[in-house]
């Protein structure tokens, strides 16, 4: 198992118990916490819970670079495993979460098994936000956000994968401070590989709990998509490209009513439009949940979508001059 780290230290105790507990055989796990430099006492914390269980190969490694897919990659480069689990920091994974991968990996000859993200929050925001990012309208048709069966998938949340899987495509780009784990999954279809998520692997994402740290992060989302737009214009999907759309939109209408005695009219009918499909989305999303949840779920949702599509066109700016760069920084397997 492989865990890329950085100042966890409020989740990780719940996160190591998680795996204490699985039913899988210590003796045939392998664990690797690869720590970005964290500031607090994450890996402290994580081995004194690791201590108190019965594995045999604890190893922790240093990723200077501080980012996810270095770290993923330096304990790619050490992992001695048949197969390779990865799981995050904010994650606590169900008890039978490695048997679970072992054995949809063994039945269906999959290259990536992976659950559903099966987000919780730690404060009312959120609570909000965890229902936003398992609804359709906050993330589009990506499945592994709320998908109930099992399918085969373009990507899934974390990720299990045969070892022999780098040595045919190698490593995670080390370009893509995010959405490292789509370019990847693209590279193995377009390979040939197969991508499959199942309800039996199951696992709780808790989600970011205030308005700053969920627009910092899905501002990253869509900052980092550009350049996977530029390396592989097939992984985009049409979802992907409405939230810079709809901000672009926004942007233009306000200049056209700062410019034109009209214009305000078209500013106000796009807020219009938005306000009715977030409000509709909202009740929709929100049955069954208490009325304050529920009233600012829009918020969430509102976040979600100019925070993604405002990373997209600044990205397209700073990116600009980048779209005959496919290479990124995937290192080779072997090494």
């Amino acid at each position: 198992m492989i865990l890329p780290l950085r100042n966890e230290a409020e989740s990780i105790a719940v996160n190591m118990r998680s795996l204490v507990a699985q039913d899988y055989s210590h003796a045939l796990m392998e664990i690797i916490l690869v720590d970005g430099m964290s500031q607090d006492d994450t890996i402290k914390i994580a081995l004194e819970e690791l201590n108190n269980a019965s594995f045999l190969d604890v190893l922790v490694i240093q990723n200077p670079a501080r980012i996810v897919p270095t770290g993923l990659n330096l304990a790619l480069r050490v992992a001695k495993g048949d197969v390779i689990i990865r799981v995050d920091g904010h994650t606590v994974i169900a008890p039978d979460y490695i048997s679970q991968c072992v054995q949809c990996l063994n039945r269906t000859n999959a290259d990536n098994v992976g659950g559903r993200m099966d987000a919780v929050g730690d404060t009312r925001f959120g609570n909000m936000v965890a229902l936003a990012t398992s609804s359709p309208f906050g993330i589009g048709n990506a499945r592994f956000h709320y998908s109930q069966k099992e399918e085969w998938v373009d990507t899934v949340y974390m990720g299990a994968w045969p070892g022999t899987v780098f040595t045919k495509i190698g490593l995670f780009d080390e370009e893509l401070v995010r959405d490292q784990d789509d370019e990847f999954n693209y590279r193995l279809r377009e390979s040939g590989g197969k991508v499959l998520l199942s309800p039996t692997i199951k696992s709780h994402y808790t989600v970011r709990s205030s308005p700053k740290a969920l627009a910092k992060q899905y501002f990253q989302y869509g900052f980092w998509k550009v350049r996977v737009l530029q390396k592989h214009p097939r992984q985009m999907s049409l979802r992907q490209f409405v939230p810079p759309l709809f901000v672009l939109a926004l942007l233009l209408s306000v200049i056209l009513a700062l410019a034109l005695s009209g214009g305000w009219l078209v500013l106000a009918g796009l807020l219009a439009v938005y306000l009715f499909a977030n409000i509709l989305a909202s009740i929709f999303t929100g049955r069954g949940q208490p009325l304050s949840v529920t009233a600012s779920l829009p918020l969430a949702f509102t976040i979600l979508h100019v925070s993604y599509g405002l990373g997209f066109l600044i990205g397209l700016l700073k990116f600009a001059n980048r779209w005959g760069d496919k290479l990124g920084k995937v290192p080779p397997w072997p090494l």
